[in-house]
């Protein structure tokens, strides 16, 4: 799955060692499978804990990986170098925004495959581009218009007409888009 080297491996062990309440770190990406993903490590207490994640020892310290993120961190590496400033913890994550999902996948990662790979690269002409903010318990995507679609007046057409079209189709779960992105501000806007 991924690496710890010893040299990190020691290193948060050190940071653990002064936390109270500690089990080990979480590790997990958020946003994963899309252009904004980041490699995250944060200290994981019990309350972080979820039920499907997985468990798994680097020499001192315990890792508790994100279930959903185990596809992206494959081949990932967390090293650890001392330099002059004390040292640097870095995560390297090659796979972390490539799109890695099929039936199975969760909800929200066919949701952003769809925009990432095939929405926004169609508004990105008009400077635009759209990101999932949340999906709703009646399974309706909230999206949020960003750069020329921000405040554009073809912005109900590109909703029903290009995204919610493509979405339904291939997630067809949902049940519909709704936008709550802020039109009232139209300096980037295409149209």
């Amino acid at each position: 799955m991924f690496t710890i080297t010893e040299s990190a491996q020691n290193y948060l062990a050190e940071l653990l060692s002064k936390q109270e309440g500690t089990l080990g770190v979480r590790v997990f990406i958020n946003q994963p499978g899309t252009p904004k993903a980041e490699t995250c490590i944060a200290y994981c207490r019990e309350a972080d804990v979820q039920e499907n994640d997985v468990t798994q020892a680097f020499g001192p310290i315990t890792t508790y990986i994100e279930a959903r993120s185990i596809p992206f961190l494959e081949d990932a590496l967390v090293d650890y170098n001392k330099d002059r400033m004390g040292g640097q913890l870095t995560i390297k994550a090659p796979n972390a925004k490539l799109p890695r999902v099929n039936e199975d996948s969760p909800l929200e990662d066919r949701i952003n495959y769809v925009l990432y790979n095939e929405v926004n690269p169609a508004l990105a002409a008009h400077g635009g581009e759209v990101s999932l903010v949340e999906i709703t318990d009646d399974l309706i995507a909230i999206l949020k218009f960003g750069g020329g679609c921000q405040g554009c007046g073809m912005v109900d057409q590109t909703l029903k007409g290009g995204v919610e079209k493509s979405l339904l189709e291939q997630v067809p779960e949902l049940s519909g888009v709704r936008d709550v992105t802020d039109h009232t501000d139209r300096s980037q806007a295409y149209y």
